[in-house]
């Protein structure tokens, strides 16, 4: 998606947002939209990494495939549902997703849960458009 058509709202009213994300994100024009499923940090033969930053990677690196497999990449995300389930894991988190999305800044939101695996530490569900 052209970046025209992605307009990031960060009004002075509200607080400005802090570790790479947009408080709004427009989409002026878009073709097709991706609902990715929540990705948790399973490798394709399904182990699980140890440790909470191997399983960020592992999770993010199942987004890219789901991404990938529709022919978008990360600069076509704009949102982002991040499930932690401990507040420690908020700053590795931030620098892990900061990243793998690079310059680009989708909306987001990072809630802390209990999974549904006890072993997976985390899991990430986005929206993507072009």
């Amino acid at each position: 998606m052209s970046p025209a058509h992605i307009v990031s709202h960060n009004p002075a009213t509200v607080n400005a947002p802090l570790g790479g994300y947009s408080m709004g994100l427009e989409l002026r024009q878009h073709r097709r939209l991706l609902f990715i499923s929540g990705q948790v940090p399973e490798s394709s033969d399904g182990t699980v990494p140890e440790g909470f930053e191997a399983q960020c990677e592992q999770a993010w690196r199942n987004v890219k495939e789901v991404l990938a497999a529709a022919g978008l990449g990360v600069e076509h995300l704009v949102k982002i549902t991040t499930f932690l389930t401990d507040r420690n894991q908020v700053v590795p988190n931030r620098i892990i997703r900061r990243a793998m999305l690079g310059e680009h800044q989708p909306a987001l939101t990072v809630v802390i849960v209990e999974t549904v695996d006890s072993k997976w530490l985390l899991e990430i569900e986005a929206i993507a458009a072009e």
